[in-house]
Protein backbone atom coordinates (compact mmCIF):
# COMPACT_ATOMS: atom_id res chain seq x y z
CA UNK A 1 0.00 0.00 0.00
CA UNK A 2 2.59 1.69 0.55
CA UNK A 3 4.05 1.75 -2.68
CA UNK A 4 0.67 2.66 -4.55
CA UNK A 5 0.33 5.73 -2.49
CA UNK A 6 3.91 6.77 -3.20
CA UNK A 7 3.29 6.40 -6.80
CA UNK A 8 -0.37 7.72 -6.52
CA UNK A 9 1.12 11.18 -4.88
CA UNK A 10 4.45 11.79 -7.29
CA UNK A 11 1.59 11.20 -10.52
CA UNK A 12 -0.62 13.69 -9.37
CA UNK A 13 2.50 16.11 -8.31
CA UNK A 14 3.63 16.18 -11.78
CA UNK A 15 0.02 16.70 -12.53
CA UNK A 16 -0.19 20.00 -10.76
CA UNK A 17 3.45 20.75 -12.29
CA UNK A 18 2.30 19.99 -16.10
CA UNK A 19 -1.09 22.43 -15.30
CA UNK A 20 1.19 25.03 -13.91
CA UNK A 21 3.58 24.92 -16.95
CA UNK A 22 0.39 25.23 -19.20
CA UNK A 23 -1.54 27.91 -17.66
CA UNK A 24 1.77 30.00 -16.78
CA UNK A 25 2.30 29.54 -20.83
CA UNK A 26 -1.04 30.90 -21.82
CA UNK A 27 -1.17 33.87 -19.98
CA UNK A 28 2.31 35.08 -20.01
CA UNK A 29 2.30 35.05 -23.72
CA UNK A 30 -1.40 37.12 -23.81
CA UNK A 31 0.50 40.42 -25.78
CA UNK A 32 1.62 37.78 -28.49
CA UNK A 33 -1.97 36.25 -28.74
CA UNK A 34 -2.98 39.34 -28.92
CA UNK A 35 -1.07 40.46 -31.83
CA UNK A 36 -1.68 37.17 -33.63
CA UNK A 37 -5.23 37.54 -33.70
CA UNK A 38 -5.81 41.01 -33.72
CA UNK A 39 -7.98 41.15 -30.97
CA UNK A 40 -8.56 44.69 -29.65
CA UNK A 41 -7.82 46.20 -26.69
CA UNK A 42 -11.72 46.53 -25.84
CA UNK A 43 -12.46 43.10 -27.17
CA UNK A 44 -9.65 41.38 -25.08
CA UNK A 45 -11.03 41.51 -21.76
CA UNK A 46 -14.30 39.48 -22.75
CA UNK A 47 -11.94 37.08 -24.10
CA UNK A 48 -10.04 37.34 -21.04
CA UNK A 49 -12.95 36.77 -18.52
CA UNK A 50 -14.28 34.06 -20.54
CA UNK A 51 -12.06 31.76 -19.68
CA UNK A 52 -12.90 31.84 -15.96
CA UNK A 53 -16.39 31.88 -16.54
CA UNK A 54 -15.77 28.82 -18.60
CA UNK A 55 -13.87 27.50 -15.92
CA UNK A 56 -16.53 27.47 -13.41
CA UNK A 57 -18.88 26.38 -15.69
CA UNK A 58 -16.38 23.02 -15.78
CA UNK A 59 -15.77 22.68 -12.33
CA UNK A 60 -19.66 22.61 -11.60
CA UNK A 61 -20.09 20.01 -14.45
CA UNK A 62 -16.81 17.89 -13.15
CA UNK A 63 -18.76 17.74 -9.19
CA UNK A 64 -21.86 16.07 -11.41
CA UNK A 65 -19.74 13.96 -13.53
CA UNK A 66 -17.64 12.38 -10.43
CA UNK A 67 -20.89 10.88 -8.98
CA UNK A 68 -21.16 8.43 -12.62
CA UNK A 69 -17.37 8.05 -13.35
CA UNK A 70 -13.99 7.81 -11.57
CA UNK A 71 -12.48 11.68 -10.80
CA UNK A 72 -9.22 9.81 -11.86
CA UNK A 73 -11.09 9.25 -15.52
CA UNK A 74 -11.87 13.14 -15.18
CA UNK A 75 -8.09 14.40 -14.52
CA UNK A 76 -6.49 11.91 -17.50
CA UNK A 77 -8.73 13.14 -20.33
CA UNK A 78 -9.03 16.72 -18.78
CA UNK A 79 -5.10 17.16 -18.62
CA UNK A 80 -4.96 16.16 -22.80
CA UNK A 81 -7.52 18.64 -23.45
CA UNK A 82 -5.77 21.25 -21.56
CA UNK A 83 -2.49 20.96 -23.42
CA UNK A 84 -4.28 20.30 -26.94
CA UNK A 85 -6.24 23.86 -26.78
CA UNK A 86 -2.98 25.45 -26.05
CA UNK A 87 -2.04 24.51 -29.23
CA UNK A 88 -4.80 25.67 -30.54
CA UNK A 89 -4.32 29.27 -29.53
CA UNK A 90 -0.70 28.90 -31.02
CA UNK A 91 -1.84 27.52 -34.21
CA UNK A 92 -5.13 29.25 -35.40
CA UNK A 93 -5.24 32.49 -37.80
CA UNK A 94 -9.13 33.38 -37.10
CA UNK A 95 -10.88 34.74 -34.15
CA UNK A 96 -13.51 32.51 -34.11
CA UNK A 97 -10.73 29.93 -33.51
CA UNK A 98 -9.56 31.34 -30.92
CA UNK A 99 -12.21 32.09 -29.54
CA UNK A 100 -12.91 27.82 -29.71
CA UNK A 101 -9.59 27.31 -28.36
CA UNK A 102 -10.19 29.16 -25.56
CA UNK A 103 -13.41 28.13 -24.74
CA UNK A 104 -11.44 24.49 -24.46
CA UNK A 105 -9.05 25.64 -22.38
CA UNK A 106 -11.54 27.38 -19.75
CA UNK A 107 -13.90 24.24 -19.51
CA UNK A 108 -10.74 21.64 -19.35
CA UNK A 109 -9.21 23.82 -16.95
CA UNK A 110 -12.04 23.83 -14.43
CA UNK A 111 -12.52 20.07 -15.01
CA UNK A 112 -8.71 19.48 -14.05
CA UNK A 113 -8.47 22.19 -11.53
CA UNK A 114 -11.50 20.25 -9.65
CA UNK A 115 -10.36 16.94 -9.96
CA UNK A 116 -6.50 16.97 -9.27
CA UNK A 117 -7.65 18.89 -5.97
CA UNK A 118 -10.59 16.20 -5.21
CA UNK A 119 -7.74 13.53 -5.68
CA UNK A 120 -5.82 15.55 -3.67
CA UNK A 121 -8.04 15.80 -0.88
CA UNK A 122 -8.68 11.82 -1.04
CA UNK A 123 -5.01 11.48 -0.92
CA UNK A 124 -4.02 13.57 2.52
CA UNK A 125 -6.73 11.65 4.15
CA UNK A 126 -5.53 8.16 3.32
CA UNK A 127 -1.68 9.65 4.05
CA UNK A 128 -3.02 11.16 7.60
CA UNK A 129 -1.56 14.24 7.55
CA UNK A 130 -0.99 17.20 5.83
CA UNK A 131 0.56 17.10 2.03
CA UNK A 132 -2.19 19.48 -0.15
CA UNK A 133 0.45 22.20 0.05
CA UNK A 134 3.01 19.90 -1.68
CA UNK A 135 0.59 19.56 -4.92
CA UNK A 136 0.85 22.99 -4.75
CA UNK A 137 4.06 24.07 -4.92
CA UNK A 138 4.25 21.53 -7.88
CA UNK A 139 1.98 24.26 -9.22
CA UNK A 140 4.24 26.67 -8.21
CA UNK A 141 6.78 25.30 -9.88
CA UNK A 142 5.66 24.52 -13.34
CA UNK A 143 4.32 28.49 -13.26
CA UNK A 144 7.58 29.70 -12.73
CA UNK A 145 9.28 27.31 -15.47
CA UNK A 146 6.25 28.23 -17.95
CA UNK A 147 6.73 31.97 -17.52
CA UNK A 148 10.55 31.47 -17.76
CA UNK A 149 9.34 29.42 -21.10
CA UNK A 150 7.64 32.28 -21.97
CA UNK A 151 10.46 35.19 -21.53
CA UNK A 152 12.75 33.16 -23.76
CA UNK A 153 10.16 32.68 -26.15
CA UNK A 154 9.16 36.43 -26.25
CA UNK A 155 13.13 37.52 -25.99
CA UNK A 156 13.98 35.70 -28.90
CA UNK A 157 10.52 36.56 -30.72
CA UNK A 158 9.73 32.59 -31.12
CA UNK A 159 6.31 32.46 -33.17
CA UNK A 160 3.69 30.86 -30.15
CA UNK A 161 3.68 27.20 -32.15
CA UNK A 162 7.36 27.28 -31.85
CA UNK A 163 6.93 27.82 -28.14
CA UNK A 164 4.25 25.85 -27.03
CA UNK A 165 4.76 22.58 -29.25
CA UNK A 166 7.80 21.02 -27.39
CA UNK A 167 6.44 21.35 -24.06
CA UNK A 168 2.71 20.00 -24.84
CA UNK A 169 4.87 17.30 -26.78
CA UNK A 170 7.13 16.53 -24.28
CA UNK A 171 4.65 16.87 -21.00
CA UNK A 172 1.17 15.48 -22.53
CA UNK A 173 2.35 12.00 -22.66
CA UNK A 174 4.17 12.45 -19.80
CA UNK A 175 0.93 13.68 -17.71
CA UNK A 176 -0.96 10.79 -19.70
CA UNK A 177 1.44 7.76 -18.71
CA UNK A 178 1.57 9.03 -14.95
CA UNK A 179 -2.34 9.08 -14.51
CA UNK A 180 -2.58 5.21 -14.56
CA UNK A 181 -0.77 5.69 -10.58
CA UNK A 182 -3.76 7.83 -9.86
CA UNK A 183 -5.80 6.74 -6.83
CA UNK A 184 -9.31 7.01 -6.79
CA UNK A 185 -9.99 7.82 -2.72
CA UNK A 186 -13.54 5.84 -1.51
CA UNK A 187 -15.68 8.51 0.27
CA UNK A 188 -17.21 6.83 3.43
CA UNK A 189 -19.93 8.37 4.50
CA UNK A 190 -19.81 8.97 8.44
CA UNK A 191 -22.89 9.15 10.79
CA UNK A 192 -24.66 11.80 11.12
CA UNK A 193 -24.32 15.47 9.09
CA UNK A 194 -24.43 16.39 5.62
CA UNK A 195 -21.32 13.65 4.86
CA UNK A 196 -23.29 10.95 6.10
CA UNK A 197 -26.15 11.90 3.60
CA UNK A 198 -22.98 12.08 0.72
CA UNK A 199 -23.88 15.65 -0.12
CA UNK A 200 -23.07 18.88 1.72
CA UNK A 201 -24.49 21.82 1.90
CA UNK A 202 -23.24 25.79 0.65
CA UNK A 203 -23.95 27.43 3.75
CA UNK A 204 -21.49 24.84 5.76
CA UNK A 205 -19.11 25.76 2.81
CA UNK A 206 -20.18 29.71 3.21
CA UNK A 207 -17.14 30.10 4.61
CA UNK A 208 -14.28 28.63 2.87
CA UNK A 209 -15.67 30.53 -0.01
CA UNK A 210 -15.69 33.87 0.90
CA UNK A 211 -11.66 32.79 2.04
CA UNK A 212 -11.13 31.26 -1.81
CA UNK A 213 -12.71 34.28 -3.11
CA UNK A 214 -10.34 36.68 -0.96
CA UNK A 215 -7.00 35.01 -1.75
CA UNK A 216 -7.61 34.47 -5.30
CA UNK A 217 -8.61 38.70 -5.37
CA UNK A 218 -5.48 38.95 -3.49
CA UNK A 219 -3.53 36.64 -6.27
CA UNK A 220 -4.89 38.36 -9.13
CA UNK A 221 -4.21 41.64 -7.73
CA UNK A 222 -0.73 40.82 -7.95
CA UNK A 223 -0.46 38.76 -10.88
CA UNK A 224 -2.45 41.91 -13.24
CA UNK A 225 -1.37 44.77 -11.15
CA UNK A 226 2.21 44.41 -9.73
CA UNK A 227 3.81 45.45 -13.04
CA UNK A 228 2.02 48.58 -13.33
CA UNK A 229 1.73 49.04 -9.28
CA UNK A 230 5.80 49.58 -9.10
CA UNK A 231 6.18 51.08 -12.75
CA UNK A 232 3.72 54.15 -12.35
CA UNK A 233 2.97 54.18 -8.71
CA UNK A 234 6.16 53.12 -7.52
CA UNK A 235 8.69 55.18 -10.22
CA UNK A 236 10.59 51.53 -10.64
CA UNK A 237 12.20 51.04 -14.34
CA UNK A 238 10.34 48.59 -16.72
CA UNK A 239 12.90 45.74 -16.29
CA UNK A 240 12.37 46.33 -12.40
CA UNK A 241 8.28 46.13 -13.04
CA UNK A 242 8.83 42.75 -14.70
CA UNK A 243 10.46 41.53 -10.95
CA UNK A 244 7.63 41.47 -8.40
CA UNK A 245 5.28 38.50 -9.92
CA UNK A 246 8.69 36.38 -10.63
CA UNK A 247 9.87 37.30 -6.86
CA UNK A 248 5.48 36.27 -5.54
CA UNK A 249 5.76 32.71 -7.66
CA UNK A 250 9.33 32.16 -6.24
CA UNK A 251 8.19 33.01 -2.72
CA UNK A 252 4.70 30.86 -3.36
CA UNK A 253 6.78 28.11 -4.10
CA UNK A 254 9.10 28.56 -0.90
CA UNK A 255 6.21 29.16 1.33
CA UNK A 256 4.09 25.96 -0.08
CA UNK A 257 6.95 23.57 0.43
CA UNK A 258 7.62 24.41 3.67
CA UNK A 259 3.51 24.81 4.44
CA UNK A 260 2.85 21.44 5.30
CA UNK A 261 5.39 20.83 7.92
CA UNK A 262 3.67 23.91 9.73
CA UNK A 263 0.21 22.49 9.32
CA UNK A 264 1.92 19.28 10.70
CA UNK A 265 3.74 21.11 14.15
CA UNK A 266 1.11 23.47 14.48
CA UNK A 267 -1.97 22.99 13.28
CA UNK A 268 -3.45 23.99 10.09
CA UNK A 269 -5.83 27.13 11.94
CA UNK A 270 -2.34 28.96 13.20
CA UNK A 271 -0.75 27.95 9.51
CA UNK A 272 -4.02 30.19 8.21
CA UNK A 273 -3.73 33.34 10.55
CA UNK A 274 -0.41 33.27 10.12
CA UNK A 275 -0.55 33.44 5.90
CA UNK A 276 -3.65 35.96 6.70
CA UNK A 277 -1.58 38.76 8.57
CA UNK A 278 1.46 37.92 6.51
CA UNK A 279 -0.43 38.67 3.46
CA UNK A 280 -2.12 41.78 5.30
CA UNK A 281 1.54 42.93 6.06
CA UNK A 282 2.39 42.46 2.57
CA UNK A 283 -0.57 44.49 0.86
CA UNK A 284 0.36 47.25 3.65
CA UNK A 285 3.99 47.53 2.68
CA UNK A 286 2.88 47.57 -0.95
CA UNK A 287 0.38 50.43 -0.18
CA UNK A 288 2.86 52.16 2.17
CA UNK A 289 5.72 52.16 0.16
CA UNK A 290 8.06 55.41 -0.85
CA UNK A 291 10.54 53.41 -3.47
CA UNK A 292 10.22 50.45 -5.53
CA UNK A 293 12.42 48.10 -3.52
CA UNK A 294 10.47 48.39 -0.51
CA UNK A 295 7.31 47.63 -2.79
CA UNK A 296 9.24 44.42 -4.20
CA UNK A 297 9.66 43.69 -0.21
CA UNK A 298 6.01 44.02 0.05
CA UNK A 299 5.16 41.39 -2.97
CA UNK A 300 7.59 38.93 -1.01
CA UNK A 301 5.75 39.51 1.82
CA UNK A 302 2.14 38.44 -0.20
CA UNK A 303 4.08 35.37 -1.48
CA UNK A 304 4.62 34.18 2.06
CA UNK A 305 1.13 35.07 3.11
CA UNK A 306 -1.38 34.21 0.43
CA UNK A 307 0.37 30.83 -0.91
CA UNK A 308 -0.86 28.65 2.31
CA UNK A 309 -4.92 29.80 2.00
CA UNK A 310 -5.84 27.99 -1.37
CA UNK A 311 -4.34 24.50 -0.30
CA UNK A 312 -5.86 24.46 3.18
CA UNK A 313 -9.37 26.00 1.92
CA UNK A 314 -9.54 22.83 -0.22
CA UNK A 315 -8.14 20.54 1.96
CA UNK A 316 -10.62 21.97 4.93
CA UNK A 317 -13.74 21.11 2.28
CA UNK A 318 -12.66 17.69 2.27
CA UNK A 319 -12.43 17.47 6.07
CA UNK A 320 -15.91 19.31 6.51
CA UNK A 321 -17.58 16.48 4.32
CA UNK A 322 -15.49 13.37 4.26
CA UNK A 323 -18.34 11.95 2.41
CA UNK A 324 -18.72 14.48 0.49
CA UNK A 325 -15.79 15.98 -0.18
CA UNK A 326 -15.58 15.58 -4.20
CA UNK A 327 -19.26 17.45 -4.03
CA UNK A 328 -17.26 20.24 -1.91
CA UNK A 329 -14.00 20.71 -3.82
CA UNK A 330 -16.46 20.86 -7.19
CA UNK A 331 -18.55 23.53 -5.60
CA UNK A 332 -15.54 25.84 -3.64
CA UNK A 333 -13.17 25.38 -6.66
CA UNK A 334 -15.70 27.65 -8.84
CA UNK A 335 -15.12 30.56 -6.28
CA UNK A 336 -11.38 30.20 -7.27
CA UNK A 337 -12.46 32.21 -10.65
CA UNK A 338 -15.30 34.40 -8.91
CA UNK A 339 -12.08 36.03 -7.34
CA UNK A 340 -10.45 36.09 -10.13
CA UNK A 341 -13.11 37.57 -12.05
CA UNK A 342 -13.43 40.21 -9.10
CA UNK A 343 -10.21 41.00 -7.95
CA UNK A 344 -8.70 42.36 -11.38
CA UNK A 345 -11.12 44.76 -12.06
CA UNK A 346 -11.98 45.83 -8.25
CA UNK A 347 -8.47 46.97 -8.20
CA UNK A 348 -8.24 48.96 -11.19
CA UNK A 349 -11.73 50.74 -10.99
CA UNK A 350 -10.40 51.66 -7.40
CA UNK A 351 -7.48 53.14 -8.84
CA UNK A 352 -9.05 54.98 -11.61
CA UNK A 353 -11.58 56.20 -9.36
CA UNK A 354 -9.25 56.89 -5.87
CA UNK A 355 -5.59 55.88 -5.60
CA UNK A 356 -3.81 52.59 -6.69
CA UNK A 357 -2.33 52.84 -3.32
CA UNK A 358 -5.77 53.15 -1.50
CA UNK A 359 -7.14 49.98 -3.63
CA UNK A 360 -4.23 47.90 -2.58
CA UNK A 361 -5.72 48.38 0.68
CA UNK A 362 -9.08 46.14 -0.53
CA UNK A 363 -7.51 42.92 -0.82
CA UNK A 364 -5.84 44.03 2.12
CA UNK A 365 -8.91 43.76 4.34
CA UNK A 366 -10.24 41.42 2.58
CA UNK A 367 -7.75 39.17 3.23
CA UNK A 368 -7.82 40.20 7.40
CA UNK A 369 -11.87 38.58 7.01
CA UNK A 370 -10.26 35.55 6.70
CA UNK A 371 -9.31 35.63 10.22
CA UNK A 372 -12.86 35.30 11.00
CA UNK A 373 -13.01 31.96 9.41
CA UNK A 374 -10.25 30.38 10.46
CA UNK A 375 -11.82 28.22 12.82
CA UNK A 376 -13.27 26.90 9.62
CA UNK A 377 -10.06 25.13 9.28
CA UNK A 378 -10.08 23.37 12.43
CA UNK A 379 -8.72 19.77 12.21
CA UNK A 380 -11.18 17.33 14.77
CA UNK A 381 -9.54 14.52 16.00
CA UNK A 382 -11.30 12.01 13.79
CA UNK A 383 -8.66 13.71 11.17
CA UNK A 384 -4.70 14.22 11.90
CA UNK A 385 -5.13 12.81 15.25
CA UNK A 386 -3.66 15.00 18.30
CA UNK A 387 -0.52 16.01 16.53
CA UNK A 388 -1.80 16.65 13.28
CA UNK A 389 -1.38 13.44 11.37
CA UNK A 390 -1.71 10.23 11.93
CA UNK A 391 -1.32 6.85 9.71
CA UNK A 392 -4.02 5.83 7.75
CA UNK A 393 -4.46 4.15 4.44
CA UNK A 394 -8.23 2.68 4.58
CA UNK A 395 -9.02 5.60 2.49
CA UNK A 396 -7.50 4.62 -0.19
CA UNK A 397 -9.31 3.09 -3.32
CA UNK A 398 -7.99 1.19 -6.13
CA UNK A 399 -5.23 3.13 -8.68
CA UNK A 400 -6.76 3.93 -11.86
CA UNK A 401 -6.04 1.24 -14.38
CA UNK A 402 -8.82 1.17 -16.53
CA UNK A 403 -10.10 3.67 -19.37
Amino acid sequence: MTDVLWRGRASLTFSFYAQGVAFALLVTRIPAIQDRYEVSDALLPAFLAAVPILAGVGSVATGWLVKRVPVSRVLRWSQPVVFLSLLGVAAGDRMVELGVSLAAFGLAVGALDASMNMLGVSLQRAYGRSIMLSFHAAYSLGGIFGATLAWVGARLDYALLLSYLPVVVVLMPLAFVGSHWYIDGRQEPEEGGAAAAGSVGFKLLLPLCLVMTFAYIGDSTVSNWSAKYLRDVLGGSPEMATVPYNVYMVTTLLGRSLGDFGVRRFGAVAVVRTGAVVAAGGFAVVAWAPSANIGLLGFTLLGLGLCVLVPQTFAAAGRLSPGASDAAVARLNVFNYVGFLVGSPLVGALGDAWSYRGAMLVPMVLVLVTLVYARSFETGSDRYGGGHERPRTADVGRGSNGL
